[in-house]
């Protein structure tokens, strides 16, 4: 597994399934918005769900300081239509089957390696990572840490606080 990426990286040039099983390049996403890239182990897992939902929950505030949300997991296009609809969630999930966007992020395992990595990076509008947050159990610091991250790139907020 390669080093997970870190602040100043550039976003890997991968493409995922999205929903309908169409193709989604990764850097496609990138341009107009803050892009907010979250990995995590399994839909509609009791962590995964808490994240999800409290990203659904802050969404409007994610749009309203520049930035969009994208979800990864391996868990297939029809896994992540199901979860989408039972939480009402507004924004995408894409899947990597094979692993090569979690590869291409440095996004390991947890927990004696049987456990996908949850790991959330924010790429700013020209595809650098400018924060990155690693941690399986603080689920809504990833929501938190995000949040003030996309608000300081936008000018919407002060410094970052660092989750963690």
């Amino acid at each position: 597994m390669a080093k997970t990426l870190q602040e100043g990286d550039a976003v890997p040039d991968v493409t995922l399934q999205g929903p309908g099983n169409t193709p989604v390049r990764l850097r496609d996403l990138l341009g107009d918005k803050a892009l907010v890239i979250y990995f995590y182990p399994r839909d509609d897992s009791p962590g995964c769900t808490v994240q999800a939902c409290s990203l659904r929950d802050q969404y409007q505030d994610f749009t309203d300081a520049g930035a969009d949300v994208v979800g990864i997991s391996s868990d297939t296009a029809e896994s992540h239509e199901k979860f989408v609809a039972k939480y009402r969630l507004p924004f995408r999930l894409l899947s990597d089957p094979d692993g090569a966007a979690r590869k291409a992020f440095g996004v390991g395992t947890n927990f004696l390696g049987l456990l996908p990595g949850r790991v959330t990076f924010i790429a700013d509008r020209e595809g650098t990572i400018r924060y990155a947050f690693d941690s399986q159990v603080q689920v809504k610091k990833h929501v938190t840490g995000a949040l003030d991250v996309v608000r300081s790139l936008t000018g919407q907020g002060g410094t970052p606080a660092r989750p963690g």
